[in-house]
């Protein structure tokens, strides 16, 4: 309903601050029927809220998270004060930056980050070696890491110098970490991993630091790729089952 994330909703139903249908309900499994029902939280109705969708510049330094025991910054620090409660769609890590989005809309939140669909995110990652042909065949090859075999779609040299480079990596899928995980493997510096799409969403010239609402065609074209990269994996899942 867009009034919490899941963790939150755990804890207020564990501390006996929610009601369904007046009566306290402890569970958070509970069944609800939301055309129905009726949930309170400390005795106030809790209304489905507007859907919010969000476009932010992370900058690097700040965590993905709502709060953090050491005080760091966290994504919050950048979202409008009087916004309704929204959540950061997938993750990006404390050195990482760029393109995230937020939203309240979880189900919405769910499709784009599912790595069923294989939505495309692009990075352009700064590294301490010398871009060469040799390099990206490995990205595309693959890197063993901790058992599995992590690997890129696609990757390409952007700028290269003598000693460092700029590439431009491709994921359909993201495991924790990967790219850094990648280099680390090959013993290469990641100087610098910003991420610049996802999907038909581009991050452009919005500022670090600066947010702004996705707009209507750009969640349309967003809605549209995750349909279209599903409706091109069903038949591979459908195959995997039978055999």
């Amino acid at each position: 309903m867009g009034y919490c994330s899941r963790s939150q909703a755990r804890e207020l139903i564990g501390a006996g601050r929610v009601t369904l249908n007046q009566r306290p309900e402890r569970d958070p499994e509970h069944p609800v029927r939301l055309e129905s029902d009726t949930i309170a939280v400390d005795g106030h109705r809790v209304a489905r809220g507007k859907k919010i969708y969000i476009v932010l510049n992370k900058p690097r330094g700040a965590v993905t998270t709502a709060s953090d025991e050491q005080e760091r910054q966290t994504v919050y620090d950048f979202v409008d004060k009087e916004s309704p409660w929204v959540a950061p769609v997938g993750r990006l890590d404390k050195a990482s930056e760029g393109l995230l989005l937020l939203t309240n809309d979880s189900e919405w939140a769910a499709g784009i980050s599912a790595p069923e669909t294989h939505l495309e995110k692009i990075y352009h990652v700064r590294v301490n070696a010398p871009g060469n042909d040799a390099l990206i065949n490995r990205l595309v090859e693959g890197v063993a890491s901790e058992g599995m075999l992590l690997r890129v779609k696609r990757a390409k040299v952007i700028r290269r110098g003598e000693r460092r480079a700029w590439l431009e990596i491709v994921l359909e899928e993201g495991k924790n970490r990967h790219i850094r995980r990648m280099f680390e493997q090959l013993g290469i510096e990641v100087i610098r991993l910003l991420r610049v799409a996802v999907g038909p969403l581009e991050l452009g010239d919005l500022a670090k630091g600066s947010t702004r609402p996705l707009t209507t065609a750009e969640k349309a074209a967003l809605d549209e790729a995750v349909k279209s990269r599903a409706e091109i994996c069903a038949p591979r899942r459908g195959k995997a089952g039978r055999v």
